[in-house]
């Protein structure tokens, strides 16, 4: 029979394995826990606050400005997929709920391949548009605190 303690350190053991492998593949848990697990949330930012840190930082300002025209490029592929897709299918079923979840998928495979397109567009691949949104996100941070 096995000891349950050799038992359970063995699960443990293998358990921080699988949390050490899925978080080296997906690191934004760990980058961005400290923005999201605040007693107190950071104040909305707007348009202009985006545009003076673009302005301000030379490094990592021209990467969030490209992340957000990817951003965009992905939501009028969203835009384009939702509506054409719900169109056709209220088109040959006349069928809201078909109609309505025809919107849904499309939406999201819209936005997909629209992100998709802004990749090779844009050439996201070439840039860390991740340390571009926490350099902004610690921009923002010291801002609202002074």
């Amino acid at each position: 029979m096995v000891d349950s303690s050799s038992s359970d350190s063995f699960l443990k053991k293998n358990w921080q394995e699988y949390k050490e492998f899925w978080a080296e593949r997906f690191p934004f848990t760990d980058v961005y826990s400290r923005f999201i697990r605040r007693e107190d949330s950071l104040p909305t930012w707007s348009e202009s606050d985006v545009n003076e840190f673009i302005a301000s930082d030379s490094v990592h300002g021209p990467t969030l400005k490209t992340a957000r025209e990817a951003a965009n490029t992905a939501l009028a592929g969203s835009a384009i997929g939702a509506v054409s897709t719900a169109g056709l299918a209220w088109k040959y079923s006349r069928s809201l709920h078909g109609a309505g979840l025809a919107f849904l998928g499309g939406g999201v495979f819209g936005w997909t391949f629209g992100q998709e397109i802004a990749n090779h567009w844009y050439q996201l691949y070439r840039l860390d548009t991740m340390a571009a949104q926490v350099k902004f996100m610690e921009w923002w941070e010291n801002k609202s605190q002074r």
